[in-house]
């Protein structure tokens, strides 16, 4: 809900002007301090402290990160003319159906067969894309199809990009519109050839489709058909959709977790995400349906399968653009716990088998899954003289990725968790020591599933537990003190997914709004403040498609042609670019805990830029004056630098019209001493930069 100017002006005001503490505000609202201990540095805040967590749900990845334009292309969904439709019924065409007899490969099995009597400008399909196709004027999309000319006379393929007319009534697709390109493939052959051409609209439509008509009678074969864009990151070929990586690398994050989340799992053990799958040629990769395509009625999406055409190898060369560790997920053996909560067989009677390029066993045990998470090890650090680093080599990455982390499970609980977790992870170890390994805690931050699995996972010498909590803002609130009395050493925590839900867990109705952001900004100053334990954080989930999502709220939001970042990003963003490098300890006059009066605080050094860094959170309708004292400070500086986000009203939200209604300001104030006023703004969240060497 959009504020008005006069309120975020009010907002700013005193969020900007450095002290105000002669204001009359001095008088309703005593002067809270702040010790830094400068002098007293704590541990260093790791380089993973601020990361990403990215799942395949709201079409995140085919219709949002992954810029394929055209729905089901190879016609491998369990629906297969899913995303197709006939032109006016198919009136011109004799006969349109999936073939398998001679396909271009064995992993590529069906494609689509038109046959039409007599020459016609309606004999063809269309492909509706991905809630539309979002086209942009003057931009070059590569059109590419596998054709195989059979009996007949047909000379060609028209390929036209358009805005749909006026459907109406029955199942045929709405009458052609606006014309926005147009290309014409010939030279056809008996055979399976690759043909492409480039159309570059003369107009933008964020809702256009693609026609294929048939030129001349007969018969032709289609298969593996593409649009994409050449406008991708790093205008690579398979490349992903700029705008949304660079809301991502604006973030500097820290790390990249994926690629879920649910979707690892899949509803039964055949369903589950396999990475062995999703690399090597993009056209060979076999569609999986998605889990979350059913799995809410409020948002019933059929239609939601996984392409691949965004595998492991994409996600890896993701992470190395971004600047983040990546974070592979496995699965563990176990489907959805929510779902069939279908088991894979312990068998460790010969140990993991011997590589292998697939696994399509009906019945895999642990021993499969263990080899997976082997083998994908392999894969990213391996030498070319191995079986799966010559397999990354192959698809052009020399060098390896340098992984450092895997995730084994993702949310599962339970004693079928821990008994295979603990042979799994004995495996991974005597293989890859110095792997770090993430272990799951659960769906739940509590209760005796998640005491029981924690305090086991100890015993057990896990480096990081995954611990999630999806709750109402003063959830968040109340518990910036929960990793207060965590141990300090051995397991570290992994705050791997969390959001604040304005309504309720799963409820259609949550908003990205700001009470929710500045929930989250309280509750991570107890993260950093806890730096020591938690060594890593994302919120969840990532992306959201305005027309397709399944769930609310999430961080980032798009539709075919535009994208923007929520308060929420905007949170993560403040902190993610200033993480520091060093943990210091904050104290609040007369010993008030962290939180009290509704003010919430943490700091640290930036020991590469020689600056304090504090991040102060003042959740309540006045403005709060603050003084800083710098305890051991060496130096301080003559200008700071502050970093605000504030608005008066806490229902404020961002939009695809509006994406900066609520976003940073950023000011500088002076410094004349180690003794630091500054005055909060009502509902602030607040990053203080102020030069001064400990």
């Amino acid at each position: 809900m959009p504020i008005s100017l006069p309120a975020r002006s009010l907002a700013l005001s005193f969020a900007l002007s450095g002290s105000l503490l002669g204001t009359g505000a001095r008088a309703q609202n005593p002067v809270a301090t702040f010790t830094v201990q400068v002098n007293q540095p704590g541990a260093p805040i790791a380089k993973t402290m601020y990361g990403l967590f990215f799942e395949d749900i709201n079409f995140a990845a085919d219709g949002g990160l992954y810029p394929e334009l055209v729905k089901n292309k190879s016609f491998e969904t369990d629906d297969r003319l899913l995303g197709w439709k006939a032109i006016r019924g198919a009136a011109a065409l004799t006969d349109y159906s999936i073939i398998t007899q001679n396909p271009i490969s064995a992993t590529n099995r069906n494609f689509l067969r038109l046959t039409a009597a007599t020459a016609s400008p309606d004999a063809g399909l269309l492909n509706e894309g991905f809630r539309g196709m979002g086209v942009k004027a003057g931009a070059q999309y590569t059109f590419s199809v596998y054709l195989r000319r059979g009996p007949g006379n047909v000379q060609g393929l028209n390929v036209t990009l358009e805005e749909p007319g006026q459907g109406g009534p029955g199942p045929e697709a709405p009458a052609s519109g606006r014309t926005l390109a147009q290309a014409r493939i010939s030279g056809l052959t008996g055979s399976w050839q690759k043909y492409e051409v480039v159309l570059k609209p003369t107009a933008t439509a964020a809702k256009a489709r693609l026609k294929l008509t048939l030129d001349g009678a007969g018969t032709l074969d289609l298969d593996v058909v593409s649009l994409y864009p050449q406008d991708t990151w790093q205008n690579r070929q398979n490349g992903l959709r700029p705008d949304l990586v660079q809301l991502l690398k604006d973030m500097n994050p820290g790390f990249l977790r994926f690629p879920g989340g649910c979707i690892v799992e899949g509803r039964t053990l055949a369903q589950r995400y396999q990475w062995k799958e999703t690399i090597g040629d993009v056209a060979a990769r076999v569609p999986l349906v998605n889990r979350w395509n059913t799995e809410f009625l409020h948002k019933f999406t059929p239609d939601y399968y996984q392409s691949f055409g965004l595998g492991f190898y994409e996600y890896f060369q993701l992470s190395e653009d971004i600047g983040a560790e990546p974070v592979p997920i496995l699965n563990v053996g176990m489907a959805c716990q929510f779902n069939s909560a279908e088991l894979a067989p312990i068998s460790r009677a010969g140990g993991p088998s011997a590589p292998a390029d697939h696994n399509h066993a009906a019945d895999p045990t642990l021993d499969t899954f263990i080899q997976d998470a082997l083998d994908l090890i392999e894969f990213a650090n391996g030498p070319a003289s191995s079986p799966w680093g010559a397999r990354r080599v192959a698809m052009g990455h020399a060098q390896p990725f340098n992984l450092k982390f895997i995730g084994i499970g993702n949310e599962q609980w339970g004693p079928q968790y821990l008994e295979r977790y603990e042979p799994f992870a004995k495996a991974v170890k005597a293989k890859y020591p110095n792997i770090n390994i993430v272990s799951s805690a659960g769906p739940a931050p509590d209760g005796d599933l998640f005491d029981k699995a924690s305090q086991r996972l100890r015993e057990l010498k896990a480096e990081v537990i995954d611990e999630h909590y999806y709750a109402k803002p003063e959830w968040f609130r109340d518990n910036v003190h929960r990793y207060d009395n965590y141990p300090t050493t051995g397991t570290k925590i992994f705050a791997g997914e969390y959001a604040a839900q304005s309504v309720a867990i799963g409820s259609p109705d949550n908003k990205n709004n700001w009470n929710c952001a500045l929930s989250e900004a309280a509750f991570m100053t107890g993260l950093e403040r806890n730096a020591d334990k938690v060594i890593m954080a994302s919120y969840a989930p990532l992306f959201a498609h305005v027309d397709a999502w399944q769930w609310t709220p999430d961080m980032i939001w798009f539709d075919n042609l535009k994208s923007y970042g929520t308060p929420n990003y905007y949170v993560q963003k403040m902190y993610s670019t200033n993480p520091g490098t060093t943990m210091l300890p904050v104290q609040r006059d007369g010993g008030a805990a962290n939180g009290a009066d509704n003010l919430f605080s943490s700091a640290v050094a930036d020991d590469k830029t020689g600056e304090i860094i504090l991040k102060l959170v003042n959740y309540s309708a006045q403005a709060r004056p603050v003084a800083i004292n710098l305890a051991g400070v060496k130096k301080p500086g003559k200008t700071g630098r502050a970093t605000v986000l504030a608005s008066a009203d806490l229902e404020a939200v961002n939009s695809l019209d509006q994406p900066q209604n609520l976003s940073p300001q950023d000011a500088t104030f002076k410094v004349s001493s180690s003794k630091v006023t500054y005055t909060l703004a009502p509902y602030s969240f607040t990053v203080l930069r102020i030069p001064g060497k400990r």
